[in-house]
């Protein structure tokens, strides 16, 4: 059984609450919170892609 890697679990956590607070914002109408939301969720899988490839370029993953 392969280990977990404990930062793809942290960052997806984080992109499901981004995209959660995306659902509420929506609901709440509030397009500032809808914009904010989506930047985060971009930045998150962002980072979360970006740690991927150094790890495989490492050969660690």
């Amino acid at each position: 059984m392969k280990k977990i890697k404990w930062i793809f679990m942290f960052y997806a956590v984080l992109a499901t609450i981004s995209i959660m607070a995306i659902g509420v914002f929506i609901g709440e109408q509030s397009i500032l919170g809808i914009l904010l939301a989506i930047v985060a969720l971009i930045i998150i899988m962002g980072l979360g892609f970006t740690k991927k490839k150094q790890l495989r370029e490492r050969g660690e993953l």
